[in-house]
């Protein structure tokens, strides 16, 4: 064998090897589903992380994670952010795109903290828990609502929160969390997003505060003109300043969130982006401590391949399926659910018939985001499906009810009753007023409904199938152009839901819901991510 034939075999070995390690390693976006405003702390082994689910009910959600890729839910810091009428979707009111926004978890002395603000109700939250999985939580509230703050115990047991937007302030919390100790805020930096310019888009927020050999480092978000999501940087040898920034990672648009050790002593900061319909998706980088300053990235790039464990998939840990079948120590709705504003207990159940989630209709609703008891899980890239079976046995005239993308531009599938003939019905909400664009006529009582999405390079495309018998499926309708839109600032989310145009008490029975991480091309064979 001559040298070049043993170089070549070396370079094959060597590009395989490559290759197997890349197979085996983390890739950016961590998570490509919509798990914005993170932030994170390690206790020991285990990481935790929370985040934003706003207009959701419960919300503020606590994930778990061994090895800062594969997360699984594990709670929830509340069941209920409040009972008002914009959080019950009730007389014409909602909160789309508000309830609790940016939240920060911390760990102090054997207690979990998570403390979030809501504009719903100009309050500030702080939750606590010896226990993040079983809880119980104790809710401390108290006005007013401090922006994209970060709650920080410091060696002196005095609590401090940092927070605001541009100009960002410092105050000390009462030690029983009631509120805030008078005369105790002050301007901590009065221009956060110097480092970033004059010429400013969206001023320095989402501030999280950490302490790392002795200094402090403040991070926020900024977006320049022109320009994209920028992490700003200040550190500080005192809590209160005065804080010297400088600019520390801009690469496309990956922003917002803080910073995370390892055991092994490594370093990653945990961002998010904006990707399209699907949401604002994780991102971890790594991080370098030079002269005393965190270095983001490699060469101020963010890595596509990580050197930790490969993802394992959001399913089932952050979605999942469910049969609806429960035994008697079974939580009612697993955690991956949630629904679309505070629900009424008293039209939804899993016990009323066995195997079934059953949705009653208790008023007259004349559009579909305005309906309660919508039951919502994430959709997830680069594509994602759900899928359901439904009876409408026991529908009313004038009911609509079935499988939704919810948005603002939403999509439907599902079947409306009317004058006591059911047809099949797809229903595109990407224009002002939505239209029904298709119709089938039903002669059964059970019906199979699927929603596919395409979020690869933000296609951000939807179609709507039926089926009669599960298996062979049949496009409907027309094909729905998703589009994140900031009055409901949320990615899209599958949703089964059940409303009532004309005469309330009907109802439909679930008989479950798949979801997959593939959905079919136009000819209908399978596209996997």
């Amino acid at each position: 064998m001559d040298v070049r034939s043993v170089g070549l075999i070396v370079m094959v070995i060597l590009c395989l090897s490559t290759a197997s390690a890349q197979i085996r390693s983390a890739r950016n976006p961590v998570i490509w589903a919509d798990v914005p405003d993170m932030s994170m702390i390690r206790v020991g082994n285990n990481y935790y992380m929370s985040s934003t689910t706003m207009h959701m009910s419960p919300g503020l959600p606590i994930m778990k994670s061994k090895d800062l890729v594969n997360w699984k839910i594990i709670s929830y810091a509340y069941d209920t952010l409040a009972n008002v009428d914009a959080m019950n979707l009730v007389n014409g009111k909602n909160t789309y795109g508000k309830g609790s926004w940016a939240s920060c978890l911390r760990y102090h002395k054997g207690i979990f903290y998570v403390s979030t603000f809501a504009q719903t109700t100009g309050k500030t939250y702080i939750y606590t828990t010896k226990d993040l999985e079983k809880g119980p939580w104790v809710e401390h509230s108290f006005k007013p609502a401090l922006h994209d703050h970060s709650i920080f115990f410091d060696e002196d047991e005095h609590i401090y929160i940092v927070y605001g937007a541009g100009k960002l302030r410092i105050l000390e919390l009462k030690e029983n969390l009631s509120g805030i100790k008078e005369g105790t805020e002050q301007v901590l930096i009065e221009n956060a997003s110097a480092p970033a310019g004059n010429q400013i888009m969206l001023a320095a927020e989402g501030s999280q505060l950490f302490k790392v050999n002795g200094k402090y480092y403040l991070f926020n978000i900024v977006w320049p003109k022109g320009g994209m999501r920028t992490v700003i940087v200040h550190r500080a040898d005192k809590i209160t300043g005065p804080y010297e920034g400088k600019l520390a990672f801009r690469d496309l648009g990956v922003a917002q969130g803080g910073i995370i050790d390892a055991p092994d002593g490594r370093w990653f900061a945990y961002l998010f982006r904006d990707s399209g319909s699907v949401g604002r998706i994780p991102y971890l980088v790594p991080v370098k401590w030079e002269d005393g300053w965190p270095v983001i990235g490699e060469n101020g790039k963010t890595s596509e391949i990580l050197d930790l464990p490969a993802g394992m998939g959001l399913i089932p840990g952050l979605v999942a399926n469910d049969d609806f079948s429960r035994r008697k120590k079974d939580r009612l709705l697993p955690l991956v659910w949630q629904w679309n504003h505070n629900p009424d207990n008293n039209l939804w159940s899993v016990n009323q018939r066995k195997g079934y989630l059953r949705l009653t209709t208790g008023r007259i609703d004349s559009q579909f985001v305005m309906a309660r008891n919508t039951l919502t899980q994430r959709t997830f890239g680069p594509v994602s499906s759900g899928s359901a079976s439904m009876d409408v046995t026991n529908m009313k005239d004038g009911d609509v009810a079935g499988l939704a993308l919810l948005q603002r531009k939403f999509g439907q599938v599902g079947v409306k009753c009317s004058k006591g003939v059911k047809t099949i019905v797809m229903i595109n909400g990407a224009n002002p007023y939505p239209a029904e664009v298709d119709s089938v006529p039903l002669n059964q009582q059970t019906v199979f409904l699927k929603a596919e999405c395409n979020f690869t390079d933000k296609q951000d495309l939807a179609r709507f199938f039926f089926s009669l018998d599960g298996k062979s499926w049949k496009a409907i309708g027309s094909q729905l152009k998703m589009e994140y839109s900031l009055p409901h600032f949320m990615g899209y989310r599958f949703g089964l839901f059940n409303y009532s145009t004309k005469n309330p008490g009907g109802f439909v029975d679930f008989d479950y819901f798949h979801i997959n991480d593939q959905i079919s091309d136009m000819n209908s064979n399978p596209i996997k991510k």
